[in-house]
């Protein structure tokens, strides 16, 4: 794991330096620590930052081939690479390291562009062929590892994250209003973009390639759901024992490093699989790392020791109050480089910090589980919403609520009227491809009420559901409705928000590597060529996940009914009825309207509500949340602040 960035002339005249390079990677210092490596040679220049993890004794990068004629930075893993090594050497090429980055060298010489398809990682690659006089940068197939990039007719900038761009001159224009919208509605900037003027972000499963002035984009893979792929000959079982296999060995590649690896483990169902498979292929006493909260609506401690026990962890937890996250939400803006609707990654960003503090570098996640195989509400949402769409004058309509949100206080459920209400306010056409995800944008959407009249007006008719429409593949249309729900859960909030801001951006904050056997591409297209009822059967979710690994785990975990992670809101930005000094100071009426992305007024009213302590439903939550992060970001990336001084 590490950071990149990169400088090539597309004008002749605007040629890369050693010093515009190393301004851009020390910015990353916090992804790659243990050094910095650089090549300089007009009209292109690459830099890395390393974080030391395979082949820690010659594999300092960029790494070149025989004729050092191509080169290659990188960032992320190559957890097939010890395979293709062999391969390659059967081939002919020759190595001079042991490194999974010489592998990606080899790979371009024997299959050029299609190199690609023959990775199994999580990775941002940026390569210069000399002789083709071509730069190449791809990202991997889901999205785990960032890739920015700012182009003109003169030159063509990239780095692992914008705050390397703007330490050469980009991206410190100011915020896109529409980028603005998109995370007040999907939580994330649409895919290929960013909420930055000028900048851009490569999207998940895509390859840029800029050769004789021509810049091109390409998608080499993408998430499928052909109906005529799907396997209705393997039974249940069948189907299960083969992704037990399948999953265990993508945790045995995943394994691989030169340095010990740990584990999230939350108290679900998916860390907790993670876990029981590390310990099937893997002789290591396992450390395992999990949050604590003191509310215990957010606490899943009684779970995680549960496996902790099970499995004979060295287990290390991190309490997190609400002071820990109001104290470093800045910090947590800083790394994220986004708005931000919910405190999630704060946590996060202290739990890899106690991770760092003893002395790993590593960790497997559960994250992707939910996508791969339709653990999230919103499916059995759509499901019921989709029912009651077909059968308007049902009686179940309550029953079905009620069997929605067991771990919340204020469920939906919990009265007639709102449960008689919750799935007939304004919803989308069934076959919409954002009809399973109304409710939440409908929620998050609320922020907008806050927006200044300028705001809107530069935002103008833009809206989330016609995007979506005109974004997802032609070919969703003969998917099933669940599939047309997984694509475009795993594309937008999975890639752009959970994979970024609550997991390599976080992460990475303090130089730890997280990785996801869940995403790996091999366990998806299974998943993807299964029944929907071997994934959600009925309001059940992830079925043949529980099947698959059942008797590696206690009873109370592998029925355990799934409990998003969450964390304390607003409540965390006021101490006794008083704001956080930089809160008061971003969200006081005249810094508001200095910065003009919202209306000071609505905002005072939102902050005396949070602060007089009254009940504070999601879209307020969401609202104050988003608003204070807007600030920070213009504070620190359109100011130049620095995330320590706002939250001094």
């Amino acid at each position: 794991m590490c950071g990149i960035a990169g400088y090539l002339d597309r004008s002749g005249s605007n040629a890369p330096t050693r010093a515009q390079l190393e301004r851009m990677i020390r910015a990353l210092h916090h992804r790659g620590p243990d050094g910095y490596g650089f090549h300089v040679a007009p009209p292109v220049g690459l830099a890395h930052a390393r974080l030391s993890i395979i082949d820690l004794a010659t594999g300092d990068q960029p790494i070149h081939n025989e004729e050092r004629s191509v080169w290659v930075v990188f960032n992320g893993e190559i957890f097939n690479y010890v395979e293709l090594r062999a391969e390659l050497i059967a081939q002919g090429h020759v190595f001079s390291t042991q490194s999974d980055t010489e592998v990606i060298v080899h790979l371009y010489e024997q299959h050029g562009l299609r190199f690609v398809d023959h990775l199994n990682g999580q990775f941002a690659i940026a390569l210069w062929d000399q002789n083709q006089r071509r730069l190449v940068l791809c990202r991997d197939r889901v999205g785990i590892r960032p890739l920015f990039y700012s182009v003109d007719e003169r030159t063509l900038a990239f780095a692992s994250e914008v705050k390397a761009l703007q330490a050469a001159g980009f991206g410190r224009s100011g915020l896109r209003p529409t980028g603005l919208a998109e995370v007040f509605s999907l939580w994330s900037a649409f895919p290929g973009r960013s909420v930055f003027n000028g900048v851009q972000s490569l999207p998940p499963g895509h390859l840029l390639t800029l050769q004789d002035g021509a810049l091109r984009i390409e998608k080499y893979w993408d998430w499928d759901f052909d109906p005529a792929c799907i396997d209705e000959r393997s039974s249940f079982d069948d189907a299960a024992a083969q992704l037990q296999e399948l999953l265990t060995d993508a945790v045995r590649l995943q394994l691989r490093a030169d340095v010990p690896v740990g584990a999230y483990l939350s108290g679900g169902l998916d860390s907790s699989i993670v876990t029981a498979a590390i310990k099937r292929v893997s002789s290591t006493r396992m450390t395992s790392y999990s949050l604590t909260f003191e509310d215990a609506e957010f606490d899943e401690r009684e779970f995680q020791q549960t496996m902790v026990a099970h499995l004979n962890t060295e287990h290390i937890e991190r309490l997190c109050t609400q002071a820990d996250i109001g104290r470093n939400f800045p910090l947590a803006i800083w790394h994220t480089e986004t708005p931000l609707v919910r405190t999630a990654p704060t946590p996060l960003m202290l739990l890899a910090e106690r991770v760092h503090q003893q002395g790993r570098k590593v960790v497997l996640t559960g994250e992707g589980a939910d996508e791969v195989f339709a653990g999230y509400d919103l499916f059995k949402e759509a499901k019921v919403r989709r029912y009651i769409d077909a059968h308007p004058g049902s009686a179940a309509r309550r029953r079905l609520v009620e069997k929605l949100y067991p771990y919340l206080k204020h469920s939906p459920g919990a009265g007639k009227a709102m449960a008689q209400s919750f799935f007939t306010q304004g919803t989308l056409p069934v076959t919409h491809p954002a009809y399973a995800h109304f409710t939440r944008l409908d929620v998050t959407r609320r922020i907008w009420r806050f927006l200044s009249a300028d705001m809107r007006a530069a935002i103008g008719d833009w809206n989330p559901e016609q995007a979506i429409a005109e974004w997802v593949p032609a070919r969703s249309a003969g998917w099933s409705d669940l599939g047309r729900d997984q694509y475009v859960e795993a594309q937008l909030l999975m890639s752009g928000y959970l994979l970024a801001s609550q997991g390599d951006r976080v992460a990475m904050a303090h130089s730890v590597e997280g990785r996801y056997p869940y995403l790996d591409h091999r366990v998806i297209e299974f998943a993807n060529r299964l029944p929907p009822r071997y994934k959600l059967s009925g309001l059940r979710e992830k079925r043949i996940l529980r099947r698959a690994f059942s008797e590696f785990l206690p009873p109370s975990i592998a029925q355990r009914v799934k409990q998003p992670y969450r964390s304390p809101d607003s409540a965390s930005f006021f101490r006794d009825g008083e704001p956080l000094a930089y809160v008061a100071q971003l969200l006081g009426p005249e810094a508001i309207r200095r910065a003009g992305y919202f209306d000071a007024a609505a905002v005072e009213l939102l902050v005396k509500k949070c602060r007089a302590g009254k009940v504070v439903g999601f879209a307020d939550n969401m609202a104050l949340v988003g608003i204070l992060s807007t600030m920070l970001m213009h504070e620190l990336f359109i100011n130049g602040e620095s995330p320590g001084a706002l939250a001094a």
